[in-house]
């Protein structure tokens, strides 16, 4: 069955929910290494994209709906993060242009694309200690899976997990966290743990 408009609002939908249940967690986390507010940013982009959403007719099509959410989270998240998840969302967008529905080959084109639009705007690699260690294996494995639309997107949100836990050996050389040196060690990168948990939100409700 494919995926539809819909069932992608109702994603947007549920990862609002989620980043808002975090956002103290997220918060906390970067207060570790940033300035502790990347919780906030991702509640408030994600809670603009779940009402933009809801202003959609029913004539939507998948493209209509993640270019809207990125539309959405740029207005309303500025630093970095608006432009990287704009840029990533857009990307996905443009990978399923034309598409009424979804089918099991877009899941991994949706999570490739967005990983590539993150490492195109934030020009960064794995490794470097950001949000890509997440999206970057994330990528790879939705890539490499087989399977229906939910086992590529459970591949992948296993990945990102892996990715976003990892980042606690690497010592940050990209955005805030990387003036701290060797101390950015032994701390996760709060983007890369959004990010696990965005994919795993899109694959529990994808699925």
């Amino acid at each position: 069955m494919a995926v539809t408009s819909a069932d992608l609002i109702r994603a947007f939908g549920a990862i609002a929910d989620r980043m808002t249940a975090e956002r103290d967690a997220l918060c906390a986390l970067d207060g570790e290494i940033g300035d502790g507010d990347h919780g906030i940013g991702m509640a408030l982009g994600f809670g603009a994209v779940r009402e933009a959403l809801d202003g959609l007719d029913g004539g939507a099509s998948p493209t209509d709906v993640l270019n809207t959410a990125a539309r959405s989270f740029l207005s309303s998240v500025g630093a970095s993060t608006g432009p990287l998840y704009a840029t990533a969302l857009m990307r996905a967008a443009a990978a399923v242009k034309g598409k009424d529905g979804l089918e099991d080959a877009d899941a991994a084109a949706i999570v490739a694309a967005m990983a590539e639009g993150i490492a195109h705007r934030g020009k960064a690699e794995i490794g470097q200690k950001t949000m890509l260690d997440a999206w970057g294996p994330a990528a790879e494995a939705a890539k490499s899976a087989t399977g229906s639309f939910a086992q590529v997107l459970a591949a992948a949100a296993e990945a990102a997990h892996r990715g976003a836990e990892g980042t606690a050996g690497m010592q940050a050389s990209m955005g805030r966290a990387a003036r701290l040196g060797e101390r950015s060690l032994g701390h996760r990168d709060p983007g890369a743990v959004s990010a696990a948990m965005i994919v795993g939100v899109l694959a529990e409700t994808l699925g």
